[in-house]
């Protein structure tokens, strides 16, 4: 797997880049070699060198001044599978993952390429995991089967029948002669490898949701029941041993084990039972836990985060928190002792670097901590000032330099947890407005006081707005638009609207006191707000400034790509990857394009020698 290569020389810098590049971007390069230069380089990190050597020869493609991060980060690789997994595995480079729909899906665990799929499961593969030599691996599934596989040819060598119900957990003992298998029927089943005959059963009193051969006695077998753990003979008789917990991982040295409980994990000694460590999450409950091979460290999976300990360390401390899943994790496994992988619901996998940060980081850029940010809920350019302005959903203001994408300014407000929201600079201070149960809040942020609350009962909000000269704030509602005055609160226009066809999720455009309404067909209609007292102008179509470039977003179902489209010639002009299609808002001025995203990440790209317009 891959590992940093040692920073210090222009070579090792380069090389390091080129390879983080590559695995980035390993099956759309693979796929296309001109998507190097099309989306590979545009998207590395600002501050890489590839990107500052590269990118300003590119000519026909838009130049990113913001991306992800400034730097790599943690995450080397991601590989979108199609399907959910439940679980995945490692051996010697390679890594099986179980898949919802009951598939076994092989992939390189170097650069991440699917190998091969093996079918076999009639229905989701919810566990498996490789015999101690490597050469064969065991899956069990919803369809109450437990199979073995050789891992030389990927063949099927037998399937063993009897569970009554789905198969939760399998394991195969140190001297590969047995399986057991952990089953919703309550039971565990030890099979013999040679005859393919079940051996022995153990009942539960509930689901079995863990079972496993100790790695040092192939007599021995764990389990866990109804949060307990339990120990076993292979005659079924019980062992005392007394804990609880959801999960339990051992240190490939066998000198230890780390127990899942709740929100708190637990690392033991194997023989005296005394903790080595103990370490407690703050929100989720800990579903994943595993040893690195070298038995250091501990990585844990709670919720759609994962956190990596060291347990050498006489304080153990998280050393890695690892943020980039949109859906719960459902598996981790080591494949070296500084690379991590990670499943999730998501219907993808991650490959982390452990410790791969770089030493000198952009420590200008106050949000460059992009991973751990709340997702961002509004964004709007300032062009003449030479700033973007975002809000997140925590209350964040941030001011964006449109020259190097750089964090200038980090405001807090109270405008947390609404969706609805806008920020402008007005006359050299950033105001912003949200929506609060019925009533629209207007904020100074130089002053730190509310300007204005216009109490009013709105339904069905879909889009809010703060006009240029900060005179008013426009909403779209009920299949209205109205302006109110920031200053007194008074209604100072309304339009209503009848309309046939769908919108965008963020749908308000604005210049000055002009506001537009964007329809996924990419027409426009558009009305000026600016003289109080009168009704709304109608613009005609040939007046309307619609913006030239808008997403055009791909189908989740059809995995269409998503582009940047030219939308009064109807060319596509740039196509983003695929993590990115879906923005929260966009917005676009004529030069700049800004948008963001649930993950909290935003995109400044400057398209000034590639649209006339």
């Amino acid at each position: 797997m891959y590992s940093p290569l040692v920073q210090g020389g222009t070579v090792c810098k380069w090389a390091n880049d080129s390879q983080r590049l590559i695995l980035r971007y390993f099956d759309r390069i693979h796929n296309s070699p001109s998507q190097l230069y099309h989306l590979a380089l545009p998207f590395s990190p600002s501050s890489s060198w590839l990107h500052k050597y590269y990118t300003a020869q590119l000519l026909q493609v838009p130049k990113v001044i913001k991306g992800t991060r400034a730097e790599w980060g943690i995450c080397s690789r991601t590989v979108s599978l199609g399907s959910y997994t439940q679980t995945l595995s490692y051996w010697n480079d390679t890594i099986a993952i179980g898949s919802v729909d009951g598939d076994i899906i092989i992939l390189d665990a170097i650069t991440g390429s699917q190998i091969t799929v093996l079918p076999g499961h009639l229905r989701g593969v919810n566990c498996f995991t490789f015999s101690s030599d490597g050469k064969s691996f065991v899956s069990g599934g919803c369809d109450r089967a437990v199979k073995l596989w050789d891992v030389q040819t990927g063949g099927l060598v037998k399937t063993f029948y009897g569970h009554k119900d789905y198969v939760w957990s399998v394991s195969i003992s140190a001297d590969c002669t047995r399986i057991a298998s952990g089953s919703g029927d309550k039971t565990i089943c030890l099979w013999d490898i040679q005859t393919g005959k079940r051996h022995c059963v153990i009942g539960q009193q509930y689901i079995v949701q863990y079972v496993s051969f100790s790695l040092t006695d192939p007599h021995c077998i764990v389990s866990i029941s109804d949060n307990k753990v339990w120990q076993w003979d292979i005659n079924g008789h019980q062992i005392p041993l007394t804990s609880h917990g959801s999960y339990i991982a051992f240190s490939p040295d066998c000198t230890q084990f780390a127990l899942c409980n709740g929100k708190v994990v637990t690392v033991q000694n194997s023989d005296s039972r005394a903790i080595v460590a103990e370490f407690h999450m703050a929100n989720d409950n800990v579903e994943h836990c595993c040893f690195s091979p070298d038995s250091k460290l501990v990585a844990v999976a709670a919720g759609r985060t994962a956190y990596v300990w060291d347990i050498t360390n006489p304080d153990p401390h998280p050393i890695e928190t690892l943020v980039g899943h949109t859906d719960e994790i459902t598996s981790l496994v080591f494949s070296s002792p500084s690379s991590l992988i990670s499943a999730s619901y998501d219907e993808s996998i991650k490959f982390w670097q452990i410790g791969a940060l770089p030493t000198d980081p952009v420590a200008t850029d106050l949000g460059s901590d992009t991973l751990n940010s709340p997702t961002i809920q509004s964004v709007s350019l300032q062009a003449g000032a030479g700033i973007a302005i975002s809000s997140d959903e925590s209350g964040v203001v941030k001011t964006w330099d449109l020259s190097t994408g750089l964090c200038k300014e980090y405001i807090h407000t109270p405008a947390y947890a609404h969706s609805w929201r806008d920020a402008q600079l007005i006359d050299g201070r950033i105001i912003v407005a949200w929506y609060d149960h019925g009533r629209i809040h207007i904020w100074d942020t130089s002053k730190g006081v509310l300007l204005q609350i216009v109490d009013m009962c709105l339904f069905g909000l879909q889009g809010l707005r703060i006009s240029g000269d900060g005179s008013k704030v426009l909403y779209l509602a009920n299949e209205s638009i109205q302006a109110w005055s920031i200053h007194t609160g008074e209604l100072m226009g309304d339009v209503k609207l009848e309309l046939e066809q769908d919108w965008y999720l963020d749908p308000l455009q604005m210049n000055n006191s002009r506001i537009w309404i964007r329809f996924k067909d990419s027409s426009t209609q558009g009305w000026d707000f600016d003289i109080s007292g009168f009704p709304p102008v109608a613009l005609s179509k040939r007046s309307v400034e619609q913006p030239c470039l808008d997403f055009i977003r791909g189908s989740w179902e059809t995995k269409d790509p998503s582009w940047i489209k030219d939308t009064v010639t109807g060319k596509n002009v740039f196509q983003m990857p695929k993590e990115y299609a879906w923005p929260e808002e966009v917005q676009w001025d004529g030069q700049y394009l800004v948008a963001s995203y649930y993950s909290g990440e935003l995109f400044i790209m400057d398209f000034h020698h590639m649209c006339p317009h």
